[in-house]
């Protein structure tokens, strides 16, 4: 067979390069256009595609091999016209993700699903095909092969990123047109003229496409859609980043988002003011201030006013300024100092430097503005009277959500001055079912703030939509809970739990009725006014049973399990299903992750049956298919497991999602690609890849943790460094067993085989490793993974035949 000069390696890095910047350019796409839960179907179609390709490789192999040169000359052109075609159907199907949660619109939009499928699989089973037959036609250097792979796909990875930061979402596809056509350019020469020709042809064809007939918008289920249609509603600032687009829009239904009493106007107080609205992917993120002095007046009259009532002259530490407005709030209620943290850099730049019209925060020399992430700020030490959590700072950025965690309120609570208080808010909108799970969180973390009677040391009460949940390092006495019930009865707000609170006497005189619903039934439970949250508060301050705890999953919020949305209990399937239509968006992305991994489980079996249908065609050793059969789904899995557990502690370290996925995924590409062009074929070399693999994760289980905490209030900049150290030796090392293996399929279709094999399991690891960490926390999945690479030590192929390996090795060193 003829070898591949090494020069031809530079296409596969360009198509890589350009394949994982579709998928990322994809999911963005469905973040914006759509929701971001739905972004998951991306990967599946991603990870088919390439499974497919190997499929079809192995049972073709010898085919393909003997066109192999022409075939990859050819490619180029194919592949941009699929990216471009692919793209702009996408943006044209109907898919509605509300309407799937409607038992009579759903069918409709299952076939909307389904035409994703038929746009989008062609590319990634082509770019499949690029990758796979670069595999076949050098099988005696496979793990420079998969080097170029990695390498690519790592680089493919910060060039999508980067060009976040100017390009819009909706344009992202027509620039990764450009190193598709140019891996034509990097062909054998005999072939190279004909093939970049085509390539130019299908990329002058591909960009008219997408520049002139964009069809990407807004859907109108998206909270900017409405607005933006609005009469003389504009955009008034933009800004691009890999965390999201934002709009600022000038429109008149925009006002300052705070829950404000009906009795507003009784205590004679004005309601919220105009503002602008900030939007992140066309979800509201803020409001904006518009020019002039900050606007609070209607302060006194909001459900988070009831600390400043009960310490006068606080010193704050305040989670969100949301855009100025509750800086301008804590001021007005009286605060002699606030310390604004506000981790989400366009808001921080919103407060320093303002935002097109809206302005700056004026200098007062009472505020102090930061960017760090709660868990950081209440480490660096302070003594605070007032720990006051934002409402919409949670759905700020998703890091944001470690601020309701065990271990962040545990450190709020050591942080106070004597007396002092956490405020934190909850939405009760869609499920009241949240306000419980939170207060199971905050008795967790009492606890280990070394409070041994947390229900002494609650207060919960709530308007209509909100409820808060204030937590104190002094027992609630008397003369408290007296000023809360006041500031609730002027206010028309219900106290749902405070110590020594008869729940039964309480129901008399509720405001807001919170009735209890069966999830199961849709039925309303209770009889007359109710308050479902005051009916189980002291069940769970007490960690007794109740009606909720066995119907959701109320297990504390930890840093391990950090998923605020995850009431579901997914083990109760059918009656989910039965409830769709009242499901919060939040709560879908399990779901997603579920239908996922059905179908990636579907495929791993379809390529797990090649060996039984096409033996012959494979060429398998005589030693069987098992061994590689566990070998290469237990790398498949591995590495994808070891990938999501340090996305989500260097997102927390970061104290950015964004950069923590994009600082870990180009990472480990681009490490395990150079230890892929490591990979000397000798026997030895896995068990000492595989122990170190495991010793390196037994390392991040007992020590990464502490590590991220101690050094929170480093430099950003410090962080990432140490985000590369910890994961180089690593992602090295993960880059070897897969061209080990390889190296031992042989020269038949047992080499795209496996590699199909290992990218069917691939699929299977995402959402697997997402709903393992839902339900158990990320350090069980990287304990699978470490797992997963003894299994993969213990079934490490055979060699087809003896004395492979050196004539191999002495067929590599005559090519080169």
């Amino acid at each position: 067979m003829a070898v591949t000069r090494r020069t031809a390696l530079v296409p596969l890095f360009l198509v890589s390069l350009a394949a994982v910047g579709y998928e990322t350019a994809l999911t963005r796409y469905f973040a914006v256009a759509k929701w971001s839960e739905y972004g998951y179907w991306v990967i599946s179609i991603v990870m088919a595609g390439f499974a497919l390709s190997g499929v079809v490789l192995a049972l073709f192999r010898d085919a393909f091999a003997r066109r192999g040169e022409t075939l990859l000359s050819a490619l180029p052109a194919l592949l941009v016209a699929a990216a471009a075609i692919g793209f702009h159907f996408t943006t044209t199907n109907p898919f509605n993700p509300l309407q799937l949660q409607n038992p009579v619109t759903w069918h409709e939009q299952v076939w909307n699903i389904a035409g994703y499928y038929v746009c989008l699989l062609p590319f990634f089973f082509l770019a499949g095909v690029f990758v796979s037959l670069s595999f076949v036609l050098n099988p005696e250097r496979v793990g420079r092969v998969y080097g170029y792979d990695l390498t690519g796909a790592g680089v493919g990875a910060a060039v999508v990123l980067a060009a976040m930061f100017m390009v819009h979402a909706f344009f992202l596809v027509p620039i990764l047109l450009v190193p598709l056509a140019a891996s034509a350019c990097f062909m054998s020469a005999d072939r190279r003229r004909i093939g970049a020709a085509a390539a130019v042809i299908a990329l002058l064809g591909g960009e008219a496409l997408l520049l002139l007939d964009n069809r990407a918008e807004f859907n109108d289920f998206k909270a900017i859609y409405a607005p933006l249609h609005t009469p003389d509603a504009r955009v008034v600032a933009s800004v691009l980043s890999p965390r999201g687009d934002y709009l600022l829009l000038d429109d008149f239904t925009e006002r300052a988002d705070t829950d404000i009493s009906n009795n507003a106007g009784m205590l004679g107080v004005p309601g919220p003011p105009r503002s602008f609205g900030l939007y992140r992917d066309g979800n509201r993120v803020a409001s904006l201030p518009l020019p002039g002095p900050p606007d609070a007046a209607y302060a006194p009259a909001a459900l988070d006013a009831l600390p400043y009532r009960l310490i006068p002259h606080p010193s704050v530490l305040l989670a969100g300024g949301s855009g100025g407005f509750r800086v301008a709030e804590a001021l007005t209620l009286g605060a002699a100092r606030v310390r604004v943290l506000e981790p989400e850099p366009v808001l921080l730049r919103s407060l320093q430097r303002g935002s097109g019209p809206s302005p700056a925060w004026p200098d007062d020399g009472r505020v102090s503005l930061s960017g760090d992430g709660p868990v950081a700020a209440v480490r660096e030490g302070g003594s605070y009277d007032i720990i006051d959590i934002s409402a919409d700072f949670l759905d700020a950025a998703e890091a944001n959500a470690t601020a309701v965690t065990v271990e962040a309120l545990a450190n709020d609570l050591r942080a106070l001055a004597p007396g002092g208080i956490v405020s934190i808010p909850v939405s009760i909108r869609d499920f009241p079912v949240y306000a419980l799970r939170v207060l199971a969180t905050a008795r967790a973390a009492l606890l280990a703030a070394g409070i041994a009677d947390p229900a002494a040391h609650t207060v919960v009460y709530r308007s209509a939509w909100n409820a808060r949940v204030l937590l104190s390092n002094r027992p609630w006495d008397a003369a408290r809970i007296a000023v809360v019930r006041e500031f609730c009865d002027d206010r028309s707000f219900d106290v749902s739990w405070y110590p020594g609170m008869d729940a039964a006497a309480a129901r008399a005189g509720i405001y807001n009725d919170l009735p209890a619903v069966s999830f199961a039934t849709g039925e309303v439970t209770s009889e007359g006014s109710d308050d479902a949250i005051a009916d189980e508060a002291g069940a769970v301050l007490a960690g007794a049973p109740s009606p909720s705890r066995a119907a959701f999953d109320l297990t504390p919020i930890t840093l391990d399990r950090p998923f605020f949305y995850a009431a579901l209990r997914l083990g109760e399937l059918d009656t989910i299903l039965k409830r769709l239509e009242i499901l919060p968006q939040a709560e879908i992305g399990a779901l997603v992750n579920l239908a996922v991994l059905a179908q990636a489980v579907v495929i791993a079996a379809l390529v797990l049956l090649v060996p039984l249908v096409a033996r012959r065609r494979l060429r398998a050793p005589a030693t069987g298919v098992l061994r590689p059969v566990v070998y290469f789904a237990a790398l498949g899995l591995g590495f994808l497991f070891i990938e999501i557990y340090l996305i989500d502690k260097a997102s927390l370290w970061l104290n950015d999602r964004t950069s923590g996925f994009a600082l870990v995924l180009t990472g480990m590409l681009v490490f395990s690609g150079i230890g892929a062009m490591l990979a000397d074929r000798r026997r030895e070399a896995i068990a000492t890849v595989s122990l170190v693999v495991v010793a390196w994760c037994g390392l991040l289980l007992a020590g990464l943790q502490p590590l991220v905490l101690a050094t929170l209030g480093l430099p950003w900049i410090a962080r990432a460094a140490l985000v590369l150290a910890v994961l180089a030796p690593g992602s090295v090392a993960l880059g070897l067993p897969f061209p080990l293996g390889l190296a031992r399929t042989g020269e038949g279709g047992m080499l795209p085989w496996a590699w199909a094999l290992n990218g069917a399991f691939s699929v299977v690891a995402t959402p697997l490793a997402n709903l393992i960490a839902r339900e158990a926390g990320f350090s069980r999945v990287l304990l699978g993974a470490a797992l997963l690479y003894v299994i993969a030590l213990v079934t490490f192929p055979s060699a087809r035949k003896a004395g492979a390996w050196h004539l191999l090795s002495a067929r590599s060193r005559a090519a080169e």
